[in-house]
């Protein structure tokens, strides 16, 4: 592997959906990028944005300072689903002296625990389906919109099914497992979603969740 004295600007450990995209956009920027996946084909598809692109089977401590992350000035690990990893390589990448480390989390659990140990942490799909919530809405783009290959975001316009309901006597969480993350009413959006907040005919509501759900309640909407 490589050993890197020079600071690099940044380093982004794991090339899943999130970090490719991340890794890739950096680069684009012209900004010197380390990349780490234990996937050969993943780290061959970036090659040719990042010189510094290396395949680390396993994230030891010595295979970490082997390929020189901790000459990165900003290090960003993007292993959600494996949380016992995701915990690991963040603790080991702050103990080499990463001025600083950020941590992706899929959930808020995971995520106190990465915050904890002294990582910045962000949530990708919540605050990404919080602003797509925004810009469906401002453009009136009526569809899915995925977030990865299971989950989606979808505007709908309330029906006589639901209306006078409030958000906690709907219960679209308990009934269709999905969570709404903006309303809009008579042409004002929230995204501060509150149990006693009465959904009307005609609201517009962004729901997140799987898209078989999505489905089931836009069809349960215009039942009869």
């Amino acid at each position: 592997m490589l050993h890197h004295r020079s600071v690099i600007e940044f380093g982004v450990i794991g090339l899943g959906r999130f970090g490719f995209a991340l890794a890739s956009t950096l680069a684009e920027a012209g900004k010197e990028v380390l990349v780490l996946d234990g996937n050969e084909n993943k780290i061959k598809q970036i090659r040719h944005l990042t010189d510094n692109a290396l395949v680390v089977r396993e994230l030891t401590k010595e295979a970490l300072e082997e390929s020189g992350i901790q000459n990165c000035g900003t290090v960003i690990v993007c292993i959600g689903e494996k949380i016992d990893v995701s915990i690991l390589t963040t603790l080991n990448v702050i103990s080499m002296g990463v001025p600083r480390v950020i941590a992706k989390a899929i959930s808020f659990e995971q995520g106190s625990v990465l915050e904890k140990i002294g990582a910045e942490v962000i949530y990708p799909e919540h605050d990404m389906a919080i602003r797509l919530a925004n810009r469906l809405i401002s453009t009136r783009l009526m569809d899915y919109i995925a977030l990865n290959d299971h989950m989606a975001i979808m505007e709908l316009r309330l029906t006589k099914k639901i209306a006078g309901r409030t958000v906690l006597q709907s219960n679209l969480r308990k009934h269709f497992k999905l969570n709404i993350i903006a309303v809009e009413k008579e042409g004002k959006t929230t995204t501060d979603i509150t149990p006693n907040l009465v959904l009307e005919e005609n609201d517009s509501i962004v729901v997140v969740g799987k898209e078989e759900n999505i489905k089931k309640f836009e069809t349960f909407l215009i039942s009869r």
